[in-house]
């Protein structure tokens, strides 16, 4: 028979119960714990964190960036070698390194774990990239229990990195969507500007990267002008143009580079 893996889950937050249920669910053996008691997240819940983490094959530290260092020191009484302590919170290459210095004299391996969609409606099926000298060890242990797990380096921070990263283009491609239809709004053409939107998002395939990046290049002197006038608008209706005035800058810089490197 196989072996029935046992896992850890510290913060059984929105995140982190999907995921503990859904690795009950999945056959394994789930010790849960959060210090706030009045949640019910579904799963066997010990009473420390100590508890939860002792003999476990894997612990999932899920909780926020604030308070992932105190969840790795609740564990590290219990940790050791053997074990692979993952944090799945989001924060930077800083945090991760911290943390895996925090649980390296353990003998458990660290790993860091960047969570690349919403939890809520995937669980467990939630894709994530995962980086440290425990990335391979979790992706085969998850991995059997159906998380896609994909290993990106051996240095802790190597996932985070890449999500922030992601985070650039997702959480600025939703400012400009507000900032845009913000201002649409005022101007009584939300619903058409709602329709172009969803009609270049629907229409968008991997060439559209390149299109961006070298029309940007190519045409930054007419589109700094351009851009400049939309911030101007934005003002004129009451909407703070911040998007609108970071890619002016962006373009502009674009601009003056061109210029400089076709000078003789």
């Amino acid at each position: 028979m196989a072996q029935v893996l046992s896992i850890a889950v510290l913060g059984l937050g929105e995140a982190g119960a999907a995921i503990a249920g859904d690795l009950e669910a999945a056959g394994a053996r789930v010790a849960g714990f959060d210090p706030r008691a009045d949640l019910d997240p579904g799963v066997p819940v010990a009473a420390s964190a100590e508890e939860a983490v002792d003999g476990a094959d894997a612990v999932l530290s899920v909780n926020s960036a604030d308070a992932a260092l105190v969840a790795a020191r609740s564990a590290l009484g219990a940790l050791g070698a053997g074990q692979v302590f993952a944090d799945l919170n989001s924060a930077g290459a800083q945090l991760k390194q911290e943390l895996a210095a925090l649980v390296a004299p353990t003998g458990a391996l660290f790993a860091d774990v960047a969570l690349m969609a919403p939890v809520p409606g995937r669980g467990l099926r939630t894709p994530a990239l995962v980086s440290g000298p425990g990335a391979e060890l979790l992706a085969e242990r998850l991995g059997a229990l159906g998380m896609p797990l994909e290993v990106v380096g051996p240095e802790p921070g190597q996932a985070a990195v890449r999500k922030l990263l992601r985070s650039v283009f997702m959480k600025g491609l939703a400012a400009s969507v507000i900032e845009a239809l913000s201002a649409a709004s005022a101007t009584d053409c939300e619903g058409w500007l709602r329709g172009e939107i969803g009609a270049v998002l629907d229409s968008a395939d991997r060439a559209l990267v390149a299109r961006l990046e070298t029309g940007s290049r190519k045409h930054a002197a007419r589109r700094v002008h351009e851009m400049e006038d939309a911030a101007a608008l934005l003002r004129e209706l009451g909407v703070e143009p911040r998007i609108s005035e970071a890619a002016a800058g962006w373009l502009m810089e674009l601009r003056n580079n061109s210029e400089t490197e076709e000078q003789p």
